[in-house]
């Protein structure tokens, strides 16, 4: 069933720094999706504010006691094997309260590797001393955004898809996102403020490539919350043009899918009939077809 026996999981990150595109409702469901074809799915809420971890249903992880994705993420990063939250349709890794530092020790630890590349007479030590958990001797590399990608070679589950919810910024946490996934599914929404967003999006994937060794794909577009005026036709053609060679989705408001978000769950795992799980269906069996599985499995 799984081309992935030898080379890990598929990797892909949700992301989109523009707010209230729906990003984290469109990850849970296209997780769902996946679970739905017979796929082991882990997701992690890589947000500082927590949103996917209350749409899976697990509000009160957010205030767990540490060890949390934030010291797998800064410090021993062995530790995210013990976060995973066993579901029925997909294994978790919560966000927690402490991811609110995350992107300051982030920052910190990429200085620290770029001082160690390039030297300039800066003491990696002192920078360390404004740091929580990063020393100089966790950065090995010339940058540090592999945090998430080295935690994730740690976990001794084999999965099918690790799907990966990005914050709704763009800075060294969606980086670490990225450079982890290497592959981007972006949900926006059909308004004329959404091209700026994804122009942002293509300028932080290009200066993270340069940085780094990654080579970032995009897999998709998912255009959110689709409505029938001008303004909507004329962006979904936008979004065709800007990504000729990549699949665009469409997903129109559905007040199941919110209801099915308030429950803790993915649209499958309800019982009330959502025309747009179709939608997800689409997304995730071209997910499938991306990443090279040749086998379904649909879930009862």
């Amino acid at each position: 069933m799984n081309r992935q026996s030898e080379t890990g999981p598929a990797r892909f990150c949700v992301t989109n720094a523009k707010g209230g595109t729906g990003k984290t409702t469109i990850a849970i469901n296209v997780a769902g999706a996946l679970n739905d074809r017979g796929r082991d799915v882990l997701f992690i809420d890589l947000d500082p504010q927590g949103n996917a971890t209350e749409g899976v249903g697990l509000v009160e992880e957010y205030d767990a006691e540490p060890p949390t994705l934030f010291d797998a993420l800064t410090g021993d990063p062995s530790a995210l094997g013990d976060l995973v939250v066993e579901g029925e349709e997909m294994d978790v890794i919560p966000s927690s309260i402490d991811m609110l530092q995350a992107e300051h020790e982030l920052t910190i630890a990429d200085l620290i590797a770029r001082v160690n590349a390039r030297g300039g007479g800066v003491d990696p030590d002192a920078l360390a001393s404004f740091a929580i958990n990063v020393t100089p001797e966790m950065v090995t590399g010339t940058h540090a955004l592999d945090t998430l990608d080295r935690a994730l070679d740690t976990l001794d589950r084999a999965y099918d898809y690790v799907v990966i919810d990005c914050p709704p910024f763009y800075g060294k946490l969606t980086d670490t996102g990225m450079y982890a996934a290497q592959n981007v599914l972006i949900p926006a929404l059909t308004e004329a403020t959404s091209e700026r967003a994804i122009e942002l999006l293509m300028d932080q994937t290009a200066a993270m490539e340069r940085q780094t060794d990654a080579s970032i794909r995009t897999l998709g577009v998912v255009a959110n919350r689709v409505e029938t005026t001008s303004e909507d036709e004329t962006m979904l053609e936008w979004f065709n043009m800007a990504f000729p060679d990549s699949p665009v989705w469409e997903v129109r408001k559905r007040v199941a899918l919110q209801r099915a978000f308030s429950s803790g769950q993915s649209v499958f795992a309800t019982e009330e009939s959502c025309d747009m799980a179709a939608v997800f269906e689409d997304i995730a069996a071209e997910l499938d077809e991306q990443f090279g599985f040749t086998e379904t499995e649909v879930t009862a």
